[in-house]
């Protein structure tokens, strides 16, 4: 029996995908090799915050399985890549995943198959990587046997006002058959397409739109630090310069940047821009802000305890916040994990609080978590605000018993102190 879609990845990006295919009407199926994630999904529970239990539900009753066995490739109509493609130890792109997927796909790849690579990844990849993969393993030609294409994620979890169906959707086919292929496929799923010349361009599109945001958060946060040397209100900066409705975009300055694709993809970009002998310096100069940003709270944190008569070795450090973005539970590459690492070489006791991430772990040592919040501000020798989650409002941090530093500079209080002077 033919299967419409079957996702490869069922993470972040990959589940709300199958999600949106199955509310279509799609017959999808997902493979994925974390057995944890399969036997969660076929029991019902997500591990993903834009795709409720009670949607999972649904796309169960509707014939969705999730499971381990590659066979399921070879029924696909449409098959989609939406593996991760994190970075090795030493900060070099890892496109390991994506050639393991490809492998699995090519030895059931069958004629007349799509197939779509939606993973973050370095210009050519599609075309050098996938598709030499693909080739060798089914002796299929790409744009005469089987189509390719390559259409970027735009996922952003945790918006509630732009998910898969309305968030445009661009494409690029390794020839104009492929393109056509893919764009039938995705008009079933999303309201608007933008169809890219080609593979590489709709590669590059994904890397400049997040290394858009990397250089612009590493440029407010370095304008944040000259406005505490300068003596100038940083807020007030960042708020007149807001009112601007032309030729700006705001950002603010925080602890650092985290998630899947910010911290990451401009690697991505530095890597395929030094190979052609062009250096990206800009990103090089961002990356340099933006590491030292998470150094820059702790150094706050000591001074602080500091100026309190207090060691910071053995305090009481509790973190509000251990995911990297407001209302969600996605705890990857957030700047809580360096500030746990540096404040525990410091010798603090740190625990943290999060009403979205039950576990948090860092370097194989899991961090305490405060189930109450007022008990924790109250037995805490710091608190330092590292996220915006709504539960943190304004009266909570009026009222906290202990001092807080506020990394987002959001609040005011006699016991409050913003990160950035002002």
């Amino acid at each position: 029996m033919m299967t419409d879609l079957v996702v490869v990845g069922l993470g972040h990006v990959g589940l709300p995908l199958a999600a949106r295919a199955c509310a279509v009407g799609m017959t999808t199926a997902g493979y994925d090799t974390d057995g944890a994630v399969v036997d969660g999904l076929r029991a019902g529970r997500s591990h993903i915050g834009d795709v409720r239990d009670a949607q999972l539900a649904a796309m169960l009753t509707a014939g969705f399985r999730a499971g381990r066995d590659p066979a399921v490739l070879g029924r696909a109509g449409t098959v989609v890549i939406c593996v991760p493609t994190g970075l090795t130890a030493d900060g070099a792109p890892d496109l390991s995943a994506v050639r393991a997927a490809a492998a699995d796909v090519a030895a059931h790849l069958r004629p007349g198959t799509l197939v779509v690579l939606e993973s973050t990844s370095r210009p050519g990849t599609t075309q050098e990587v996938v598709r030499p993969v693909l080739e060798r393993g089914s002796g299929l030609r790409a744009g005469e046997d089987f189509y390719l294409a390559y259409s970027p994620e735009r996922i952003d979890p945790g918006n509630p006002s732009f998910g898969l169906s309305n968030t445009p959707k661009v494409i690029g086919g390794c020839t104009p058959l492929c393109a056509k292929y893919a764009t039938a496929f995705y008009g079933r799923l999303v309201d608007t397409l933008v169809v890219a010349r080609g593979t590489r361009e709709a590669e590059m599109a994904k890397l400049l739109e997040n290394t858009y945001r990397y250089v612009n958060i590493a440029l407010v946060n370095e304008i944040a630090l000259c406005c505490d040397a300068l003596g100038i209100d940083v807020r007030d900066v960042l708020h007149c310069a807001a009112t601007k409705p032309f030729g700006y975009a705001p950002f603010r300055p925080g602890a650092g940047v985290g998630g899947h694709c910010i911290p990451v993809d401009p690697h991505h970009l530095a890597a395929s821009a030094d190979a052609a002998g062009r250096p990206l310096r800009l990103v090089s100069a961002a990356r340099t802000v933006l590491d030292r940003l998470p150094r820059h709270v702790t150094e706050r944190a000591a001074a602080l305890l500091t100026g309190l008569g207090k060691p910071v070795a053995g305090a009481e450090i509790l973190l509000l916040g251990a995911a990297y973005k407001p209302g969600s539970a996605d705890v990857r590459h957030s700047p809580a994990v360096p500030v746990v690492r540096d404040l525990r070489e410091r010798g603090a006791r740190v625990l943290y609080h999060d009403p979205y991430v039950p576990e948090f772990t860092v370097d194989g040592t899991p961090v305490p978590r405060a189930p109450e919040l007022p008990r924790a501000l109250a037995d805490a020798g710091l608190a330092i605000l590292l996220q915006d989650h709504t539960c943190y409002g304004a009266p909570l941090m009026a009222r906290a018993p202990c001092p807080v530093l506020d990394t987002l500079g959001r609040f005011s209080g006699p016991r409050i102190t913003q990160l950035h002077r002002c």
